[in-house]
């Protein structure tokens, strides 16, 4: 366990894994899937979204083969991050690109880029969160880099944490703003790797801009899984992996619930008028075969089937249910026009879609994990811009 601290949280840490998890660490689960039959059991209807009336639930289905994918490659789209390069760096197997995700009793329509900059012209669309909010992001921008490219209005920089892009022709502008706890952050100086955490103070950076957005896309979870401490009214009140004077049994379940909490009301406080789009979670549990910093691994070459995975559990399932829960209390009270964004249970499936090794070079010199966490450039990632934009359309 120490060990296992030491290495995630010690300089040395490759940044790609700045989101992964200390649940690999506790909790090695090979793969895995939300188990509805289970839920009940928490005793609380609330454990699930709204149910769409007359609708189709897009995020209930199967991956099903599709010769026509992929829509783009690393050599169309100049968007991709390396550490998710996979083709770039070598990957041999490519069936991993070849499906699309197909919910139960109806299609999802394939990305149409047109279609999307007309819905979203004249619009503002932010990104807040962490690295697979950028992931989300860079997905959406190497779709629409078939039909157009963006300016850079931030001028931060291809691959800078936060970005403005601007789409002429059609009045659209894309945010991507780092934000990982969604709350105040402050990285303890004398300790890298941890952070303090305002549980009740919503992050600036992003809320004060918030007017300017049409839509804003909030998801955050990994980093939840790093050495904290909790603050709230500017007091101490608990921590997670980090050693205290007091007593707390407040865990990162507790963190990461009330930053949802936090991010929403703020946003119903300042009269937000776009609509909220609520991100459940990546999965953080793909590796197989030990921990991350063990030689755990996801070689996968195919996507399993929903009978095929085990039911999500630890901090995944809480962190997944207290999701779905301050999005359903948000949505019922605070009068924010709000809609879920539920790919976890499609994600869970897609073992095969992560960059693993092929984010780097087998042979550069530095301290390298496989990566299990983030996908691959084109790669599964690109059905949540299907959703998105079914979403977005209705």
């Amino acid at each position: 366990m120490a060990l296992c601290l030491k290495l995630l949280f010690g300089p040395a840490a490759a940044i790609f894994l700045s989101a992964v998890v200390i649940v690999s660490c506790f909790t090695n689960l090979p793969y895995l899937r939300i188990s509805y039959s289970d839920l009940p059991s928490l005793s609380h209807s609330y454990y699930f979204a709204p149910a769409p009336v007359s609708k189709c639930d897009i995020f209930r289905g199967e991956w099903v083969p599709d010769p026509d994918s992929p829509q783009y490659t690393n050599e169309t789209c100049s968007y991709i991050q390396d550490h998710q390069n996979c083709m770039y760096y070598g990957r041999p197997d490519l069936e991993f690109l070849m499906w699309r995700w197909k919910p139960d009793g109806c299609d999802l329509p394939r990305f149409d880029p047109h279609k999307f900059l007309q819905v979203v012209g004249n619009k503002t669309l932010a990104f807040v969160g962490d690295s697979l909010a950028r992931n989300h992001m860079q997905s959406l921008l190497c779709l629409l880099s078939k039909v157009a490219t963006p300016r850079d209005l931030a001028g931060t920089g291809k691959h800078h944490p936060d970005k403005i892009l601007y789409y002429d022709g059609y009045n659209f502008t894309i945010y991507i703003l780092w934000s990982p706890f969604l709350v105040r952050a402050e990285e303890v100086a004398d300790s890298p790797g941890a952070y303090r955490l305002y549980l009740d103070e919503p992050e600036e950076k992003w809320l004060s801009v918030a007017s300017r957005f049409d839509y804003v896309l909030l998801s955050a979870a990994n980093w939840f899984t790093r050495q904290s401490y909790f603050y709230e009214r500017g007091q101490l009140i608990g921590g997670m992996y980090v050693q205290l004077n007091f007593t707390s049994s407040l865990t990162n379940r507790y963190s990461h619930r009330m930053a949802f909490r936090t991010a929403l009301r703020a946003l119903s406080g300042v009269r937000f008028r776009g609509k909220v789009i609520v991100r459940t979670l990546s999965p953080m549990s793909h590796f197989e075969g030990g921990p991350y910093n063990a030689g755990g691994d996801c070689r996968r070459t195919r996507p399993y089937r929903a009978n095929e995975t085990t039911p999500m559990e630890g901090v995944e399932l809480d962190f997944y249910t207290s999701q779905l829960e301050e999005f359903r209390e948000a949505a019922a009270v605070r009068g924010l026009d709000m809609v879920l964004m539920d790919p976890t249970a499609a994600m869970l499936m897609r073992p095969d879609g992560h960059p693993s090794r092929y984010g780097h070079w087998p042979d550069e010199k530095r301290v390298l994990y496989n990566d299990c966490i983030h996908w691959c450039l084109p790669g599964p990632v690109d059905a949540w811009n299907d959703m998105l934009l079914h979403m977005l359309s209705e």
